[in-house]
């Protein structure tokens, strides 16, 4: 019976491998554009040197910015990867400027009328605004960004504005409902990152419907601003960050308004995924992997 039983685990084995292997074949493929997205990044911050130190950037930061990109976009290269990368490691360059460097509020203003001013193209004068610089210039290659400066700048302002507006709240000591706290999801940068990404490796659909997309990123990037705050809350409550959770909102209520925002998204991206199943993939995705990686995640968040 030992024998039988041994033959039949191994047939089971068998018509279980074809899939398995298909399967693995395609995590391992993604794993390895994450590395190569990874290496990149770090040359990244090399090149910015400054703008990197490595107690505010450690290897777990390039990492999570690099499986992102890859579990989100796995059919892609990483050549078309490096700008939603870059963007993503610029904006938290910006973000540590912004909340944790800058000591008064014409500091933050003084960045925010730097970065707006070298979008518009002027020389950069620091290494962030250099980053910027390099990061607009990448994306000119692309040969309908002149048409479409005017939508990137924008959004850049929102989310300097959203940064801006979250500085001043901590400072001051604000009460900020939770409605207020979510209206002001641009200080994620979430947008930004995706409107790079969309512009550079979109497909004519996605670029000519850029603005039509909007809404969909927007409800995205609410989501993920809660969701970053529930992954960081005891690094904020340590040094006294702006958290959802350090403004009276109850879990609960975050759980709550988390799960609204996600079924709004499924609605949004479902609309999205009728012309541009990968741009609906990609943006599904943001939720899925990050709540996943930060290993918080509830029922009512799934569609």
């Amino acid at each position: 019976m030992g024998v039988v039983a041994d033959a039949l685990h191994a047939d089971r084995v068998a018509l279980r491998m074809p899939g398995e292997l298909d399967e693995a074949f395609e995590l391992g493929r993604t794993c390895a554009l994450a590395a190569e997205c990874d290496r990149d990044l770090r040359r990244c911050a090399e090149i910015y040197g400054e703008l990197f130190p490595a107690a505010a950037f450690g290897p777990e930061i390039y990492s999570s910015l690099s499986l992102a990109s890859a579990f989100g976009a796995p059919w892609a290269t990483a050549d078309r990867l490096k700008v939603v990368n870059r963007a993503a490691l610029w904006v938290l360059a910006l973000d540590r400027l912004v909340d944790r460097i800058a000591t008064s509020r014409d500091q933050v203003d003084r960045l925010v009328r730097d970065c707006l001013a070298v979008a518009d193209g002027a020389p950069p004068k620091a290494a962030v605004t250099r980053f910027l610089a390099d990061l607009r210039d990448e994306l000119a290659t692309v040969g309908e960004f002149a048409a479409l400066h005017r939508l990137w700048r924008d959004q850049l302002g929102r989310t300097l504005a959203g940064m801006s507006r979250a500085w001043a709240w901590r400072d001051s000591a604000a009460e900020v409902s939770l409605e207020r706290y979510v209206g002001n999801a641009d200080s994620r940068g979430t947008c930004f990152v995706d409107l790079c990404h969309l512009i550079y490796a979109g497909d004519a659909w996605v670029r000519a419907h850029l603005e039509e997309l909007r809404p969909a990123c927007e409800q995205v990037q609410r989501y993920l601003h809660l969701l970053g705050d529930l992954a960081s809350y005891r690094r904020d409550l340590s040094w006294g960050g702006l958290n959802v959770l350090l403004l009276g909102v109850g879990r609960s209520e975050v759980d709550e308004a988390m799960g609204g925002l996600a079924r709004e998204a499924g609605e949004r991206i479902r609309e999205v995924w009728e012309r541009s199943p990968r741009t609906a993939t990609f943006l599904w995705r943001q939720i899925g992997f990050n709540a996943g990686y930060h290993n918080i995640s509830d029922h009512s968040h799934r569609k």
